[in-house]
């Protein structure tokens, strides 16, 4: 087994703590061609499941009226006004209100969204588009709309086959924090996950409309802003998918830190020849602050394995 990516966290010049990253790269084939750490280390899928979810949606029926919808659907967004815009008009379009929503209800993630907000509602919940593209499908398919998020609910028994197909036997399901399943299984296997959905309806709106995928100073509207041929949707716990010249990418921090997340993201993309390793400094090594200056940084550390 190779040793796990490091990502250090220095203040004022001393490390102040750590956080250790498995990788899985696989080919088209899915063969292990590139790793750190633990290949097989289970993870559960969380929003990185978010696209394979949104292609369920429109399989049963959900027809989106543009690539916007398509976007919102796969994203974990800010619960910026475009965010919420999309969100509604999914729902607009299928004759439904914000009360069809079961996600719970949240403010927005990015605060400068937050000012006027007077109380939580779903529509701001960074999964509300997937929500909207499920009660949107159910609606479409004649399926109930009170127990969607449901494990034995048609919708989600789609979604768990679907993703089942891809990545294989899963190791357990547990209940998403916005309510709906999700499952477990080995960094190796989800790294098939956004391989699937390349040249589908899913991809092509996320690179067209990455602002919508995430928002405002996030990973994955930043990084395929800048760099397009990457596909990426991350996950709760420090989980991210990526997609890009074929190969599928799979990385967690064992402790959960989303914070060690983009400088492993850059670090293994650079690694692989995918990316220049001076892009997207902000988010490669971000700044660590002591009394609003910088005064430290986080940085990844580490030697991807080759097969």
């Amino acid at each position: 087994m190779a040793e796990p990516l490091v990502v250090e966290v220095v203040r004022s010049g001393v490390r102040e703590s750590f956080h250790l990253v498995d990788v899985a790269v696989i080919d088209p084939a899915g063969r292990l061609v590139a790793w750190a750490g633990d290949p097989e280390q289970p993870a559960a899928y969380r929003s990185s499941a978010k696209p394979l979810q949104a292609r369920v949606s429109i399989e049963a029926g959900w027809r989106p009226p543009d690539s916007l919808a398509v976007a919102i659907a796969c994203a974990s967004h800010n619960g910026e006004p475009e965010h919420v815009a999309a969100v509604r008009a999914i729902l607009s379009q299928s004759g439904l209100d914000e009360s069809a929503l079961q996600c719970p209800a949240d403010v927005p993630l990015y605060l400068p969204a937050v000012m006027g907000i007077r109380e939580r509602a779903p529509v701001f919940h960074n999964c509300s588009g997937k929500h909207a593209a499920m009660v949107a499908a159910c609606q479409a398919a004649g399926w109930p709309l009170d127990t969607y998020r449901d494990a034995d609910h048609p919708l989600q028994r789609a979604v768990a086959a679907l993703i089942g197909s891809v990545v294989g036997d899963t190791q357990a399901t547990l209940v998403d924090g916005c309510g709906v399943p999700t499952v477990v299984a080995p960094l190796q296997a989800l790294a098939r996950g956004l391989l699937t959905v390349e040249g589908g309806p899913e991809a092509e709106a996320m690179r067209a409309h990455p602002f919508l995928v995430g928002g405002t100073d996030r990973l994955d509207t930043d990084l395929m802003t800048a760099a397009p041929d990457v596909l990426i949707k991350s996950g709760a716990e420090g989980l991210a998918c990526l997609s890009v010249a074929g190969l599928g990418i799979t990385l967690k921090t064992r402790d959960g830190a989303a914070r060690a997340r983009g400088p492993a993201v850059l670090s293994v993309l650079a690694q692989l020849g995918l990316v220049g390793d001076d892009l997207l400094p902000r988010h490669r090594e971000p700044p660590v602050l002591g009394g609003g200056e910088e005064v430290g940084v986080l940085r990844a550390h580490g030697t991807l394995a080759r097969a």
